[in-house]
C-alpha cells in the first residue's frame, strides 16, 4: 500500500512540476499564450498541489495506522 501513495505522490508532484514550468516558461514569453492560458496554468498548479497533499496525507494516515 505504500508504495502505490509513493508512486502517486510522485506522479501528482510531476504533474504539478509540469504545469509550473508551462507557466512560467508561458509568462516569461507573454504574448497570447500567456493571456489566454495564464489563469487556466495557475488554477490547474494549485489544483494538482492541493492533490498532491491530500494524497500525502492520507499516505501519512495510512502509515499511522499500521
Amino acid at each position: 500500500m505504500k508504495g502505490v501513495f509513493f508512486v502517486l505522490i510522485l506522479i501528482a508532484m510531476l504533474i504539478t512540476l509540469g504545469v509550473l514550468a508551462t507557466g512560467i516558461i508561458g509568462m516569461a514569453r507573454g504574448g497570447d499564450f500567456n493571456a489566454k492560458y495564464g489563469n487556466k496554468l495557475m488554477r490547474a498548479r494549485v489544483i494538482a498541489q492541493g492533490v498532491a497533499l491530500a494524497l500525502f496525507a492520507l499516505a501519512v494516515l495510512a502509515g499511522a495506522q499500521d
